[in-house]
């Protein structure tokens, strides 16, 4: 995996040996960048469900203005900390630039996010029981006029609406779909 553009772009990300974090694929990485375009610059970005930060990172390269990754898993954590090392956005265990922030937590409980975003990920694992949750969640975490965007399987249908934010577009690829929302008025 490769950061795609950006100031970052080449960098290789690492993802964790077998099966329980399945990293969004570099092609799948630029079709929802594509979609998303300039209403990335200068954004404020969580990453939930981060896994390797592939998305996060992605979004700091395209210009947000800083990124909180929120991971679970350890051995997912593990490697999100050594993404983030070599590509530079962490040293001596240190956020350079204060651009990103971690929390090491389960995102449907946490009490540590406290703050609104432009730009909410979501890439929950694709067997989640709980995905309405985890779409009203991350809803909650977007800030007037921001973006949601859901990974999701292709053969799982997404939320058409969650909180004030509207389902706008579902795009899919291989086993993978990607459900885009915005505020209703937005959307239109």
């Amino acid at each position: 995996m490769r950061i795609i553009t950006g100031k970052l772009k080449g960098r290789q990300i690492q993802a964790p040996d077998g099966q329980h974090v399945r990293p969004t694929s570099d092609r799948l990485r630029e079709t929802l960048f594509n979609v998303l375009g300039e209403t990335v610059e200068g954004a404020r970005v969580l990453d939930a469900f981060a896994g390797t930060g592939a998305l996060g990172i992605e979004a700091w390269s395209r210009g947000a203005s800083d990124v909180t990754f929120v991971e679970q898993d350890p051995r997912a954590y593990k490697v999100l900390l050594e993404n983030l090392r070599g590509c530079g956005l962490l040293e001596a265990d240190r956020f350079v630039a204060r651009a990103c922030a971690i929390i090491r937590a389960d995102f449907l409980s946490t009490r540590e996010i406290d703050t609104s975003f432009d730009l909410v990920l979501l890439d929950p694992p694709y067997d989640i029981a709980r995905l309405e949750d985890v779409v009203n969640r991350g809803a909650a975490c977007a800030a007037e006029g921001g973006h949601m965007v859901l990974e999701h399987s292709r053969r799982r249908d997404s939320p058409a609406s969650a909180g004030s934010l509207t389902r706008y577009r579902v795009l899919t690829a291989g086993d993978s779909a990607l459900s885009f929302y915005t505020r209703a008025e937005a959307a239109r």
